[in-house]
């Protein structure tokens, strides 16, 4: 578990998350080394095991403080708003998210298809839980006719796929449209397409 104190000691904490960031989504847990995290952070290997004492225990720190920002904007959806304008600012979050933090998704990403190992448990519980009451919400909107009918889940998952799907295949999006900034139509054409979905 990671150490607090001093200004350096939080200083090379956050060195060594940067620079665990770095690797993991680029190579993976499995394919990353504590000692290439260390090079990265500007660290010997002795003095990054002194804040961390393994490379789980980094990819850990990294994976909840991830969890915990990726699942404050669906917590903020309000219930009692425009249904169509809370759906459109979460999947704007989310978008802005896959927009300035890509190695984040990247790394949730590798996690995920490795089986979530280390994070099945909280896929299981809390995300689980937060998903339902947000279908529960979602469907109270529909049933008060102020949203179309539509499945929960499969919202949710949408808003994920297309959303994240610019920084998880951020190579395959670029090459595909050269220079242009993908990011400058990618939020207009999400605005269409929900507000065709779900606009009564």
């Amino acid at each position: 578990m990671a150490k607090s104190g001093t200004r350096i000691q939080k200083k090379n904490q956050a060195a060594i998350l940067e620079a665990g960031l770095d690797v993991f989504s680029q190579f993976g847990f499995r394919g990353s080394t504590i000692d290439q995290v260390a090079t990265k952070a500007g660290l010997s290997k002795p003095n990054l095991l002194y804040y961390f004492p393994s490379k789980e225990a980094i990819y850990t720190a990294l994976l909840a403080q991830l969890l915990e920002d990726w699942l404050e904007p669906l917590k903020a959806l309000d219930r009692d708003g425009d249904p169509v304008e809370e759906l459109m600012a979460y999947a704007k979050r989310k978008l802005d998210m896959s927009q300035h933090y890509p190695k984040e998704s990247r790394l949730f990403a590798n996690e995920i298809i490795q089986g979530a190992p280390r994070i099945g448990d909280v896929l299981k519980g809390e995300l689980r839980a937060l998903v339902e009451e947000v279908s529960d919400v979602i469907n109270g909107w529909a049933e008060a006719g102020r949203i179309r009918p539509v499945n929960p889940y499969h919202l949710v998952f949408t808003i994920w796929a297309v959303t994240q799907h610019y920084a998880d295949f951020d190579v395959q999006v670029r090459a595909i449209m050269g220079d242009v900034d993908p990011f400058d139509s990618a939020e207009r054409h999400l605005d269409d397409m929900l507000r065709q979905m779900l606009s009564v």
